[in-house]
């Protein structure tokens, strides 16, 4: 039975409505990430492109592809109207989007590194792990549940396993920005699964966007601004 403070919860929503300043308050702040992710990503591909990284530019075009896609996706699916086909349907699309941003963050980082067995494997496996978990939120999102949590972590962080050749290629400052990032990402999944806590999904997605930004900063900073 569903009373006007609960709904039935289902994989694509939760046990409570989120009320209006809530609302508000994500659209804002998936507003703020969007405006950040133009403004600088039309900055890190301008100048990529023309001066500083021209061979890098498909794989910056992916990473600030699949940041505003992510972002774009997020925004539409949290502020549609609960129990809607269009917001099931973003469902499906949103945690899907979430690991192509992961792989598409990874991958300026990995071209840095060059065509070295260990960059090989560690796209192929991030890239394989990113696809099948698209897979499985687009097709069967039922059966996947919390447990892509896990897979969304494990992608997150398997860049541990080329760290040392990251910190021999990356300027100190995207480093730094990188492993901040992880770590915005990691903490705001605290906020992400508290659910009684009233704004709980405008912290998490402050969260989302902090990291984000620090990861477009690291970039920027190693294919731009090390290279004027």
């Amino acid at each position: 039975m569903t009373t006007e403070t609960t709904i039935a919860r289902t994989w694509w929503t939760r046990g409570r409505p989120f009320s209006l300043p809530e609302l508000i308050a994500d659209g804002v702040v998936h507003g703020i990430g969007i405006v950040v992710a133009v403004a600088l990503g039309a900055v890190l591909l301008a100048f990529a492109g023309y001066e500083t990284a021209p061979n890098e530019l498909p794989a910056l075009v992916l990473y600030v592809g699949s940041l505003l896609l992510v972002l774009s996706i997020s925004l539409a699916f949290n502020l549609c109207p609960i129990a809607s086909p269009a917001k099931r349907t973003l469902a499906r699309l949103d945690q899907a989007a979430i690991f192509l941003f992961i792989a598409g963050t990874y991958t300026p980082f990995l071209v840095l590194l060059g065509a070295t067995p260990s960059s090989i494997v560690t796209g192929l496996l991030i890239w394989g792990a990113a696809l099948t978990g698209m897979a499985l939120k687009l097709f069967v999102p039922h059966r996947f549940g919390r447990g892509a949590i896990v897979l969304y972590l494990g992608i997150g962080w398997s860049g541990v396993f080329v760290f040392q050749a990251l910190a021999s290629h990356l300027p100190g400052v995207a480093l730094w920005l990188l492993v901040a990032g992880g770590l915005c990402y990691s903490v705001g999944l605290i906020f992400h699964l508290w659910e009684r806590l009233t704004f709980h999904n405008a912290v998490w997605h402050g969260f989302v966007v902090a990291g984000a930004s620090l990861h477009l900063v690291a970039v920027l900073d190693c294919m731009v601004i090390s290279r004027l």
